[in-house]
């Protein structure tokens, strides 16, 4: 498994960040036969082995060689926290120029309860039993949503391929050892992963690799605040990829309170560039919805959404809200969930309420790392 501790500042090549080409290069100018490539790929995302010594069917010259050159740690783990009842465990991993990120296992019995579940569960990667991954594609967010922990922390820096790459195989790994599989992974942890599209996407391309991890396209999410070029060129690539807008808000002045991105981008955008997506790959688009109490759960609000959506082929996955020490804001109830999912529904939006996973252990997003950096600027503080 991954270490623990305090990671160091490495010039050597993380491996995860190499594509199959790149690769290939590099051991054919190490005068090794062009299989080799094969073998060593095979072996990071088949076999998941995370070291050199594991590579048994390589030569002891080749497997020094990478000791030397490659580095199979992306980041340490600082510390780990599992909800109380053992469906959720968020891992807070330190990278080696010290900056936090986070991702989370979620592991669902029953798929009902995903919200972002395969359109298939054909191909036996936990059909009956999930387990989805929340990943992070950035340290820190520019975005600066109020109701997010990460967005209250700022933007640090984009993560590189194989950091986000590396997300996947820590816990694939973990989940290996307890015989069970990844079943979806979903681009919703720490970061807007359209304002790191380049990086997203290669990681994407390698975990989908037919010869290596051979993760299905329809298998992840990506979720954006709603960067319209963005969503745009993702249509214009017509990736199988799912694709979800946290929304938030019907209207432009509600959603530039809480949303700072709103000022670039109006919601009537978003929707046209959502229309754009559906020509271009008739899949659906999910809208994500925070439900925060008195703010955007009324029935109200759900009529104004529902005009908003009107035509379109989408579905709305709406969550109360997890609540953060940076804003006031609280969930909503059952009740009042149940009646915007009504409201929704009676106006031809289909509607899912999902449950609240691991509030216990503040697994919402950039919550830990959050409660780390201020552990540590009391820690400076004092000293």
């Amino acid at each position: 498994m991954f270490p623990r501790g305090s990671a160091k500042i490495t010039t050597m090549k993380l491996i995860y960040d190499l594509d199959f080409h790149t690769l290939t290069e590099i051991l054919t100018q190490w005068n090794e036969p062009a299989y080799r490539a094969k073998q060593v790929w095979q072996g990071l995302y088949q076999h998941l082995y995370n070291s050199p010594e594991q590579f048994a069917n390589l030569p002891k010259s080749l497997r020094e060689k990478m000791v030397e050159e490659f580095t199979f740690t992306a980041f340490t783990v600082k510390t780990y926290l599992d909800s109380s009842d053992k469906s959720t465990r968020k891992t807070l991993f330190q990278l080696p120029d010290g900056n936090l990120i986070e991702a989370v296992l979620m592991r669902y019995g029953d798929p009902a309860d995903d919200p972002h579940p395969s359109p298939s569960p054909a191909s036996g990667r936990g059909a009956k039993k999930r387990r989805t991954l929340c990943i992070s594609t950035q340290a820190g967010c520019a975005m600066g949503c109020v109701f997010c922990a990460t967005g209250q922390l700022g933007f640090k820096r984009n993560l590189t391929s194989g950091e986000i790459v590396a997300q996947v195989m820590y816990y694939a790994q973990m989940l290996k050892e307890q015989n069970e599989v990844v079943s979806n992974v979903v681009f919703m942890g720490m970061g807007e992963p359209f304002h790191n599209y380049d990086n997203t996407m290669s990681a994407i391309d390698r975990l989908n690799d037919a010869d290596g991890y051979n993760f299905g396209a329809r298998r992840f999410t990506i979720s954006t605040v709603g960067l319209v070029p963005q969503i745009r060129r993702f249509a214009d690539e017509q990736r199988q990829v799912n694709l979800a807008i946290s929304l938030h808000a019907a209207d432009d002045d509600e959603r530039l309170a809480i949303m700072p991105v709103n000022k670039r981008y109006k919601i009537d955008d978003i929707i046209e560039a959502c229309k754009y997506y559906i020509e271009k790959t008739h899949r659906r688009v999910t809208f994500e919805w925070a439900l925060i109490n008195g703010v955007n759960d009324t029935p109200e609000v759900a009529q104004k959404l529902a005009a908003r959506l009107k035509g379109l082929l989408c579905h709305v996955n709406a969550i109360p809200l997890n609540p953060t020490q940076g804003y006031s804001g609280e969930a909503t109830s059952r009740q009042r969930a149940d009646l915007f999912k009504e409201t929704l529904e009676q106006a031809g939006i289909p509607c899912s309420i999902r449950m609240r996973r691991g509030i216990d252990i503040n697994a919402g997003c950039g919550q830990l790392a959050g409660a780390e950096s201020k552990n540590q600027a009391h820690k400076t503080v004092l000293l």
